[in-house]
């Protein structure tokens, strides 16, 4: 009999699931699934920064998901299989009813945007975010302190007081609200009733100002300051939270059956994608690890005597255990990475789409044939021009703040900006500029804790950019001036959620001992060119004098 797992990496768009052997890390069958409903843009607004995902995509998707790997699996998989993990994005938040029901699943607010899970790009709750933040500088105790001093528009307070304002049938069914991240251990085990469901302290610590000094959640008292539409929302969550090497629970009988798996598989605690997928990638002190996808999410463990009291500020946050207990995980990251360069993607369409698209010259299939070549051939021709581009000669310099500032120093009304544009200026240009941005943001992320004394040895890189892009990477190397791991593993925040399984089943006594049975190693390693490196410091400064005066012109207009 062999020991398996199963990891299930809840992504933006998609279900992952992947069965893992324990001991070696091989990966015997995966299935990913889209959510149906997400990908035909339902309950989206894209121009008011509305992203909301509904629940029925979260429960179909996983059972398809699961039940195509393990068909997929040898032949009797599904009975050596006895630890499950979950980690989702975040925050991703819903309101839920006194039994934990997320409000979408009931019959009123099926097609309540407001009423599903909000994701965490959903930008909508600006103003009552910086009302947080307000409110925190002023109260006695600043709740914000160890999530970087700066509260996001990202996050779940700020969010679900935005969805409780708008809408006043919603808000008489809001008991509580409940993490995406603990939604679905709590679901799969039967525990879902607000007040005794496992919370996750990746996610509260990080998301929801849950700190143990001040035993847990904000105090009712700011809480109900901050609005008296959150009074009693403290009575109906939680004081105490758990790191995911935490067993939540069995699967209960309903749900053994739906996934063709027994009720002997237990159930982890969930965490956000990133911290799974740093300690898939073999997170350690002193590495920093790099989700890159759409966004970053860049990820470090230090140890107590390395923190020693310190606070840094202008991060996504400091929470003992919140990626491997024992260890201080850290978060920050960059709002927008690959969506940059898709943005770009885009401008570049406009006119293949609309111009080529109504061509009376060539018939229906080839005209379509034509787009779908050339669209898919954009990005790969400005990386092979791009990269010829000699440093020297990168004229243009571009922020990376075109969905906001995450970190260093939250501002989600930050604007992007290209500057040095010339009549002479090309799309390979701009294209490398928009990358070279990107690195920058990297750069500064690595900066902010360095300069409070944080320790960071090399970088580790994850996700799809990571194992696609020499060029990116490469780019990033330069500026960065440290060598760069490119995970092995493909999926590497699926492989972090079996290692939390196999802790969770018993089958590895700790995270570690799970990583280092399970850990896949490393595909690739850029190193930094130093004469590149130091022609980026120069243009490193431009870029921060240029961040300097886009936000106080944003601040002006706002």
């Amino acid at each position: 009999m062999k020991q398996l797992v199963i990891g299930i990496d809840y992504g933006t768009d998609s279900c992952r699931a992947v069965i893992v052997e324990v001991a070696t890390g091989a990966e015997l069958a995966s299935s990913v699934k889209y959510y149906p409903r997400w990908a035909e843009g339902k309950y989206c607004d894209p121009k008011n920064n509305r992203y909301r995902q509904h629940p029925l995509d979260y429960i179909e998707t996983l059972e398809w998901a699961v039940k195509e790997a393990l068909a997929a699996a040898p032949a009797g998989t599904a009975a050596q299989i006895t630890g499950m993990a979950f980690d989702t994005t975040g925050s991703t938040p819903a309101l839920t009813d006194g039994q934990g029901v997320p409000l979408a699943l009931l019959p009123d607010f099926s097609e309540n945007p407001d009423a599903m899970f909000v994701l965490w790009k959903d930008h909508t709750a600006i103003a009552e975010s910086a009302e947080i933040n307000a409110l925190a500088k002023k109260w006695d105790e600043d709740y914000t302190v160890y999530e970087g001093g700066i509260y996001s528009s990202e996050w779940v307070w700020a969010k679900m007081l935005h969805v409780l304002r708008k809408d006043t049938k919603l808000r008489k069914a809001a008991y509580s609200w409940v993490e995406h991240c603990d939604w679905m251990p709590a679901l799969l085990t039967g525990n879902t009733k607000p007040e005794t469901l496992l919370r996750s302290r990746c996610a509260a610590g990080h998301k929801a100002m849950w700190h143990a000094s001040w035993n847990g959640l904000p105090s009712q008292a700011f809480l109900t300051r901050l609005d008296p539409l959150l009074a009693g929302f403290r009575d109906h969550l939680f004081t105490d939270t758990h790191p995911s090497d935490r067993k939540a629970g069995y699967l209960t009988k309903e749900w053994a059956e739906k996934l063709g798996l027994s009720t002997n598989v237990a159930v982890a605690v969930g965490a956000l994608d990133c911290h799974f997928g740093a300690v898939g990638a073999q997170i350690k002190p002193g590495a920093l690890v790099r989700v890159i996808g759409t966004s970053t999410c860049d990820v470090i463990v230090a140890p107590y005597e390395e923190m020693n009291g310190k606070l840094i500020p202008g991060i996504c946050g400091q929470v003992d255990g919140s990626v491997i207990p024992g260890l201080i995980g850290l978060e920050a990251g960059q709002s927008a990475f690959g969506d940059i360069y898709a943005w770009f993607k885009r401008l570049m369409e406009w006119p293949v789409k609309n111009l080529i698209g109504r061509s009376p010259l060539i018939n229906e299939e080839m005209k379509n044939q034509l787009i779908e070549d050339t669209l898919n051939s954009i990005i790969p021709a400005l990386t092979r021009e791009a990269e010829q581009i000699p440093v020297s000669e990168s004229a243009i310099i571009a922020t990376d703040w075109m969905n906001g500032r995450r970190t260093p120093d939250a501002n989600p009304l930050q604007k992007g900006a290209i500057t040095g544009l010339t009549l002479g200026s090309t799309a390979p240009l701009i294209f490398r500029a928009l990358v070279e941005a990107t690195a920058f943001g990297s750069k500064a992320i690595a900066d902010r804790f360095t300069e409070n004394g944080i320790q960071i040895n090399e970088v580790i890189g994850i996700g799809g950019i990571s194992l696609k892009s020499p060029f990116v990477m490469q780019t990033m190397a330069n500026v960065m001036g440290m060598p760069i791991k490119v995970s092995k593993a493909e999926q590497a925040c699926a492989t972090g959620a079996a290692m939390f399984a196999a802790v969770a089943a018993g089958i590895c006594k700790t995270v570690e001992e799970a990583q280092d049975k399970m850990g896949q190693g490393f595909a690739s390693v850029y190193q930094p060119d130093g004469a590149a490196h130091r022609q980026y410091l120069e243009l490193y400064a431009k870029y921060l004098e240029i961040g300097k005066f886009t936000e106080k012109t944003c601040l002006l207009k706002s």
